[in-house]
């Protein structure tokens, strides 16, 4: 779904865009781009960005009228879409995307937020001491929530849900029947930055966190919401304490993690996956369904369908055995 919170400065004449990424390129000048989205929910008159090579049938399929990209990378693209090519395609989508969304690097504390005695949902939800509440903010029926948590701005909520104490949310949708226990913190902008000799560059985060129904998240959790997709839980996933879910991870239903695993940025992780504790799961993967990953195991390569993985690296645990003989 697209982020129903952060607002569109656009649409853009391409000149402006050219412009930003100091590209000479004979082009329609009076086209307009209209929003920027990754590869996959890219429509006509959008612009997005394609960085390696382990996205090329995504890119070959891609819906975007412009693709900010790489020399050797520009000839997957299809016909419909012109290639923008850069040095830097991070750097360059991270300047374009703030030329939509300026306000999307930043993160402060919200300061719209009131008491929850003094808003409409003080008859509405059952609430502990000290329960603050933004703009923007929406919760279903028969919901709790602890002692000083944070409801920030841009947060839906749905029925029958536990917020615990000490939590804060912010930019996130909720489903219904799920359990988000004490200290954690969701939906805040993810570790994205570019480093140059001036300055770290940060990178916007346009995206949210959707967390599905059914499902439960740990004592002191982190789950970041999306950069440009979205950061999203299955239905009847259980995460344990203080785990750590990056920015644009998807994680499957039915999926149970234990404490301490972290898992980078855009990696993909399938539905009836198990993942014990302290394992840590590198960025732009695909675990597959069905999958299980041993405690403190280190992942750095997909994982097929139906694998049982364990160590550092990750290796089949018939293999791993082995090798400890």
């Amino acid at each position: 779904m697209p982020n129903p919170f952060f607002i569109n400065s656009g649409p853009f004449n391409i000149s402006e865009i050219l412009k930003i990424l100091k590209i000479n390129l004979k082009i329609v000048e009076n086209k307009i781009v209209k929003d920027i989205r990754d590869l996959l929910s890219a429509e006509r008159d959008c612009i997005t960005f394609f960085h390696s090579k382990k996205y090329n049938e995504i890119a070959k399929k891609t819906k975007a009228s412009y693709c900010i990209t790489t020399q050797n990378l520009k000839d997957h693209l299809p016909n419909t879409c012109t290639a923008l090519v850069v040095d830097n395609v991070l750097i360059s989508t991270s300047l374009v995307t703030q030329k939509f969304y300026p306000n999307s690097t930043e993160d402060e504390y919200d300061n719209s937020v009131s008491n929850i005695n003094d808003t409409n949902f003080k008859d509405k939800v059952i609430a502990g001491k000290n329960v603050l509440i933004g703009e923007n903010v929406k919760i279903g029926k028969n919901c709790l929530i602890g002692h000083n948590t944070i409801i920030e701005r841009n947060v839906q909520i749905g029925d029958n849900c536990k917020i615990g104490s000490n939590t804060i949310l912010r930019n996130s949708v909720i489903k219904d029947n799920v359990s988000i226990l004490d200290n954690c913190v969701i939906g805040k902008k993810g570790f994205g930055f570019f480093p140059s000799q001036s300055k770290n560059l940060r990178y916007p985060h346009i995206g949210i966190v959707i967390i599905n129904e059914n499902s439960e998240i740990g004592c002191g959790a982190t789950i970041d919401r999306g950069s440009l997709s979205n950061t999203e839980i299955g239905k009847n996933t259980y995460l344990d304490n203080q785990i750590h879910i990056a920015h644009n991870v998807k994680i499957g239903e039915n999926t149970i993690i234990a404490g301490q695993v972290g898992i980078a940025g855009s990696s993909i992780i399938g539905s009836n996956v198990k993942i014990g504790g302290q394992a840590g799961i590198s960025g732009h993967l695909r675990v597959g369904n069905n999958v299980e990953i041993g405690g403190g195991s280190g992942v750095i390569k997909d994982v097929p369908d139906n694998a049982k993985v364990m160590g550092y690296p990750a290796k089949s645990i018939r293999e791993f055995l082995k090798d400890k003989r």
